[in-house]
């Protein structure tokens, strides 16, 4: 760890310039409390760092939640072992394409029966929180048990003894997305309103008490909550068609399931302060979690040290070192059909940008995280499964 100035600490050994800048402005805040910490998978974000977990006193930032409200992850371990998997793995992985709508905007024809009960309780939290999902997203119930793009991705892994993972990573797609959209504009109109002036508009923030922080929170627990349940559904389709694969229902040994882009009050260093991991998870004693690593290297299951530091928290991944753009136009499609060798996906050149190298080495990451979590189990994807 090193202590970059007295708002700001930093566990991440591979830290590009701007992302540094960017963490110290955040941190000069005047009501982060104690300080900033930054994860070893940071990298530049939209006003707030990814990878970096920001505790608050009496005001949250929207934007350092991020777009992608709750996005995290979920993991089954099974009964199975790679020995009950027949050799090609092709046809599991077109069932779960089939099972799981893919991609950007990606919707279900029909609210199915195991996303109905699901769909009820979203709609009973949001009748609480005093406000309609819809005049966010009208079609919002159709996108539970939806993957989305990007780094979202369904994997089937293997762990050290060769049993059989799934593991998942995935948000609060379109919803959550027009939610945070909405109240980074209310908090940004705010500080106009007040001639606050910011380092970074996308700073803006809404202060404890006002009308604003309230509906802003309301709003953020049930899109938070949609992502836990988005990827509660998801995990089940592909757990009934790993099992319809194999010819024998799946037995769930251990199921984790956590966020990275969320915010909650929690006590830290002898106040009670609103915590926003942007790119991080929670990491108390003993607390499981799920760290992966990038499209076709290894991920972790860990399990938090509570360390008091880093605000009890961990790194959420492998973290950019390229953009989307720039991988583009580094990497081969060839390239990727090399660091993708043994593992069965969809071979196309819509995931170049996802190649592992345009991420920070997830060994060096996990190194630089050793005082955060103790790994529990090393999981290697053999079927990788993203939206383009």
């Amino acid at each position: 760890m090193q202590q970059i100035t007295k708002r700001l600490l930093s566990w991440a050994s591979m830290l590009e310039e701007n992302t540094e800048q960017q963490a110290r402005t955040t941190a000069q805040m005047p009501f982060v409390y104690p300080h900033l910490a930054l994860m070893p998978d940071a990298h530049l974000g939209l006003g707030a760092t990814v990878g970096s977990v920001i505790p608050t006193l009496g005001a949250v930032m929207p934007a350092a939640v991020g777009v992608d409200i709750g996005c995290g992850m979920i993991a089954v371990r099974t009964q199975f072992t790679r020995a009950d998997l027949p050799e090609d793995l092709r046809p599991l992985r077109e069932a779960i394409e089939r099972a799981v709508p893919l991609s950007a905007g990606a919707t279900n024809r029909t609210v199915v029966a195991t996303a109905a009960p699901r769909i009820a309780e979203l709609e009973a939290l949001a009748e609480e929180a005093g406000f309609d999902p819809a005049g966010a997203l009208g079609g919002w119930r159709n996108q539970l048990g939806t993957l989305g793009s990007g780094n979202h991705f369904i994997e089937v892994s293997l762990d050290e003894e060769d049993r059989v993972w799934v593991f998942l990573h995935s948000g609060s797609r379109g919803v959550g997305n027009k939610i945070a959209q909405r109240h980074i504009a209310v908090a940004k109109e705010a500080m106009r309103r007040w001639w606050i002036e910011l380092p970074d508009p996308d700073l803006a923030y809404l202060v404890e008490g006002t009308p604003e922080f309230d509906r802003y929170i309301a709003e953020l627990r049930w899109a938070q909550h949609f992502a836990l349940l988005n990827r509660e559904e998801m995990t089940d389709r592909v757990v009934r068609q790993l099992g319809a694969f194999v010819g024998t229902d799946v037995e769930e040994l251990e199921r984790i399931n956590c966020h990275h882009n969320f915010t909650q009050r929690e006590q830290h260093w002898g106040k009670s302060v609103w915590v926003s991991r942007k790119g991080a998870i929670q990491a108390r004693a003993g607390q499981p979690g799920l760290i992966p690593g990038s499209m076709g290297t290894a991920s972790y299951v860990v399990e938090g040290r509570g360390d008091a530091r880093s605000l009890e928290s961990s790194p959420h991944g492998a973290g950019r070192s390229y953009s989307r753009s720039a991988a583009r136009k580094t990497f081969t499609h060839e390239q990727l059909r090399e660091a993708m060798a043994g593992i069965e996906y969809r071979d196309t050149d819509a995931f170049l940008d996802e190649i592992p190298a345009a991420y920070k080495p997830i060994d060096q990451v996990m190194a630089d995280a050793a005082d955060l979590v103790t790994i529990r189990h090393t999981l290697r994807q053999i079927v990788n499964v993203k939206g383009d």
